[in-house]
């Protein structure tokens, strides 16, 4: 008589190890649909992070110089590419779409983005990653801690991936796919249509410039060996200066590096906030997009006698910005801005921003550039 031989079934994990599993799938993907929605809002905004990136690597990277700045003109469709990936793949991994392709190349997205913030917190460089666009700011050593917690959660997944079964969800990672590629080309041809930035329509610079309530600090003393921490400077001189620490980080300005100047006036900055103006932003001379300029001459002529004068806000040389209104038959008087904040205010090159006693009326990208009537409307 045969005896029969049963082998017995190995199990892959208990149900609480599973269940633990299903909730880091959740969590996993909601955060990787956020992070990347966030970013597709503000491609322009990840691309500037990216060539962040790329300028630090070059630099401390000699060998590889070359190739990091060859990177540079394609920056904008990589970004467009990476942040559509986060969300497909939040996506795939909620709806169980191949569950272990998908697991594995978050493994392969996550390492990445660990090694960036890991390097950006230990080298200082590229202080703010650009994990969630402008809509979160996270220090360099936070946002490595979430990407090691990301990671962990990830190989977790794949250590119960053989559990989790692969469903007919195709159609839905396609859609995800197609509107998220759609964002991204909308955001780059008009504008963010979530404006996260300080200088969105309706806020006031000046405002923003200032402290929201007072500077609260602490101050860390020593005197014989031992720290001490004090609210009020100490009177006593015995005690020897250590460090001032700011207590209420939130009161700080949300925007500390505007400046308008020109070398015949100097400081222009306060003017800006006098009556309404119509800044024409062009951050450079060499890549702007000249088929614009009809329409912006046209409001420029259409502006004539009106409560609204129109500036050239740039970053290029006074020979280049007076080379490009010769060019251009733009009779505009220019003045000048620092780029980094050029590229804050306005995500287009050129583009309109119209302000009012300080505050921001209407923002038009290149392909959207207003007509004088619609910009009267917004100021009387």
């Amino acid at each position: 008589m045969e005896t029969k031989v049963t082998t017995p079934k190995v199990k892959t994990g208990t149900p609480g190890m599973l269940l633990i599993a299903q909730i880091s799938r959740f969590l996993v993907g909601i955060v990787f649909i956020i992070s990347g929605l966030i970013k597709l809002n503000d491609p322009v905004g990840t691309q500037i992070k990216l060539e962040e990136y790329f300028e630090v690597f070059a630099e401390d990277v000699p060998f590889l110089h070359d190739f990091f700045m060859g990177l540079v003109p394609a920056v904008l469709g990589l970004s467009v590419f990476m942040c559509a990936l986060e969300v497909v793949l939040g996506v795939a991994l909620l709806v169980s779409y191949r569950p272990k392709l998908t697991t594995w190349i978050l493994l392969l997205l996550v390492s990445y983005f660990t090694f960036l913030t890991f390097y950006s917190a230990y080298f200082n460089k590229v202080t703010d990653c650009g994990c969630f666009g402008d809509a979160l700011k996270l220090k360099p050593w936070t946002s490595f801690t979430k990407d090691v917690v990301l990671m962990v959660l990830i190989l977790f997944i794949i250590g119960h991936r053989n559990r989790m079964k692969s469903r007919n969800t195709g159609w839905i990672v396609g859609v995800a796919t197609i509107a998220s590629v759609g964002l991204g080309i909308y955001a780059i041809q008009y504008l963010p249509p979530w404006d996260m930035l300080p200088y969105a329509v309706g806020k006031s610079i000046p405002d923003q410039m200032k402290p929201s309530e007072p500077m609260r600090y602490k101050y860390i003393m020593e005197k014989n060996g031992k720290t001490e921490e004090f609210e009020q400077y100490p009177s006593d001189t015995t005690y020897k200066f250590k460090e001032m620490v700011l207590l209420n980080e939130n009161a700080k300005p949300k925007i500390t590096d505007y400046r308008v100047w020109s070398d015949a006036e100097g400081d222009f900055t306060p003017q800006t906030f006098e009556g309404n103006k119509l800044f024409i932003i062009v951050k450079d001379v060499k890549s702007f997009d000249s088929g614009s300029i009809p329409g912006i001459r046209a409001l420029v002529k259409g502006l004539k006698g009106s409560n609204i004068t129109p500036y050239i806000l740039t970053s290029a040389s006074d020979e280049e910005i007076k080379a490009f209104k010769n060019e251009f038959q733009l009779d505009v008087p220019d003045y000048k801005a620092d780029a980094t904040v050029l590229k804050t205010i306005m995500r287009s090159n050129p583009g309109t921003w119209l302000l009012s006693n300080g505050v921001v009326k209407g923002k038009w990208h290149s392909n959207t550039t207003p007509d004088a009537e619609e910009v009267k409307g917004l100021v009387n």
